[in-house]
């Protein structure tokens, strides 16, 4: 650091990483101790002294007073700061002495405190004690001391999980296991639970404590709680969505078109099914198919909305008591996730693939049933999607936001969408009547016929199926019913879009139904057939 350098900082007067003593005494010498603490548990910092910090003065020091303030600085450093921390105390040659700058790095061992036990954090160009919990918890999370997804949940166990979840995600999570064993993963969702992990020589508590999900005295973890339970609010009220669709384009507006409800609660299952179903009905669509009964592709991919959403859902605080907003105005979508970015990500490096999860066990086991590659490429594919995604790291909230803008296309409006939906579904019902007779075995088997000629003599490729029937084959990476894919997709639910949108991704083998045997079972539904 030269001269020209401690002038430039001189300028600029003091600020969050930067603070002037004129000089370091034995009677300031526990606040200069807590500066340092409050340095190491933020973003590190200077101590520069040799600078009044009223006036801005320059008063070097002279060779008696060097000595005496660097060696008071690294006695502080080892004593006043529990643990102790290391400085980095560099000399600039002013005109008449001195001045001593020492470099604070931010600690890798928060949170730190000072000789009396007190945690201090920068606050602007001052400091403030550390009261709340949650925010020496987030400290301890940084070094990886802490995560908050691993903490026990009192008064649960495995009862309090839901089958129907737990199940879908043993059958994926095993699906390999399963395989070898020659068992087929579709025939096994009709068998209970212990049946299914009879076949693994284990008990379904006993699979989620080797994995980490329950403790050894069967409480589960929030991670558990969150991917998997029947009602995780009872315990964790803070940790759901609130979902708001605005007239104009100011979060301070009281005209709504849509929010949330008591059903914004549950497992991230729901929460992510729920989010995606608000979005979807409230956001406008462009018409890019003649069909009559389609109603167009939403106005921003649904492949990245599904990535925005999977990672507030996995990796937002749950430090912060705090739901998960999703926000609809007429200029933007906005989602904000509880908590900043992660120790060590930046937002350029997440636009480029770095993985640095908060919640490891939310992220290593949702995988199972949420979709997502895990590979830390989820923001990379939003923005191939959808380039024009912004990122806030909103410092003053305490939030992650992202944003994306919305264009008019021509589309119509939702409410006229939801219209047009609501002509067409009573026009199908009055068609179906009508042509009842018509639709009898033999015409069924021609189609049938006609679809396996189709696929004999035109074998079908992922890459030749169009972007509706990509978006399908995504949306099942979960169970769907008929009614949830036609609706998600934007189709009138109603027997021949069953037939023209569904039935061919099942004969070409892209998904599967989960009741083979009971094609007309009214718990019928439709999954992704992986490949590897």
């Amino acid at each position: 650091m030269t001269k020209e350098d401690i002038l430039k900082l001189r300028d600029t007067a003091e600020q969050t990483r930067v603070q002037f003593k004129e000089r370091v005494t034995r009677d300031n010498k526990y606040d200069v101790s807590c500066e340092m603490v409050a340095q190491s548990n933020s973003r590190g910092g200077m101590i520069v002294v040799g600078i009044d910090d009223k006036t801005g003065r320059i008063n070097p020091l002279s060779f008696v007073e060097l000595q005496e303030t660097t060696n008071l600085l690294g006695s502080l450093a080892s004593e006043g700061v529990v643990p102790q921390i290391l400085l980095d105390i560099e000399n600039v040659q002013m005109e008449g002495g001195v001045i001593v700058v020492a470099t604070v790095k931010q600690g890798k061992n928060k949170p730190y405190r000072d000789s009396k036990g007190i945690v201090w954090v920068k606050q602007g160009a001052d400091k403030r004690k550390v009261f709340d919990n949650a925010e020496l918890i987030a400290m301890l999370m940084e070094n990886g001391q802490m995560h908050p997804d691993s903490m026990t949940v009192n008064g649960t166990s495995i009862k309090d999980l839901d089958e129907n979840t737990l199940r879908d995600y043993l059958l994926n999570r095993f699906r390999s296991d399963f395989e070898r064993q020659q068992l087929s993963v579709t025939e096994l969702r009709h068998r209970s639970l212990d049946e299914i992990t009879g076949v693994l020589s284990q008990t379904p508590e006993g699979i989620l404590k080797n994995n980490g999900l329950i403790l050894e005295d069967g409480t589960l973890t929030v991670a558990a709680l969150m991917l998997m339970g029947k009602n995780p609010q009872r315990w964790l009220p803070a940790f759901t969505v609130r979902c708001v669709s605005f007239v104009g384009n100011s979060i301070g507006g009281t005209e709504f078109r849509d929010k949330s409800g008591n059903d914004a609660d549950g497992n991230a299952v729901h929460l992510y099914n729920y989010i995606i179903s608000f979005l979807t009905r409230n956001l406008r669509r462009k018409q890019v198919e003649k069909d009559f009964n389609s109603q167009g592709e939403l106005e921003v991919s649904i492949a990245s909305l599904s990535e925005i959403v999977t990672n507030g859902i996995l990796h937002r605080s749950y430090v912060i008591e705090a739901p998960l907003r999703v926000f609809i105005f007429d200029n933007r979508i906005e989602i904000h996730s509880p908590g900043l970015l992660p120790e060590g990500v930046s937002m350029e490096s997440i636009k480029h693939g770095a993985s640095v999860p908060r919640n490891k066990l939310l992220f290593n086991h949702g995988i199972n049933l949420l979709p997502y590659t895990g590979a830390g490429s989820g923001i990379t594919r939003a923005l191939k999607f959808t380039p024009d995604i912004k990122f806030v790291n909103d410092e003053t909230l305490n939030e992650f936001v992202v944003t994306v803008e919305r264009r008019n296309v021509g589309e119509t409006s939702p409410k006229n969408d939801r219209d047009d939906r609501e002509k067409r579904d009573r026009e199908d019902r009055d068609k179906t009547l009508e042509n009842n007779d018509l639709k009898n075995s033999q015409g069924l088997k021609r189609d049938r016929e006609d679809r396996d000629d189709m696929i004999e003599t035109h074998p079908v490729s992922y890459k030749s199926l169009s972007g509706v029937q990509k978006n399908v084959i995504q949306f099942c990476s979960i169970p769907r019913s008929a009614r949830e894919i036609l609706e998600h997709v934007g189709y009138a639910y109603n027997s021949t879009n069953i037939a023209n949108q569904i039935k061919p991704l099942v004969e070409y083998g892209f998904i599967e139904m989960t009741e083979p045997k009971k094609l007309n079972s009214k718990n019928q539904k439709y999954r992704k057939v992986r490949k590897d």
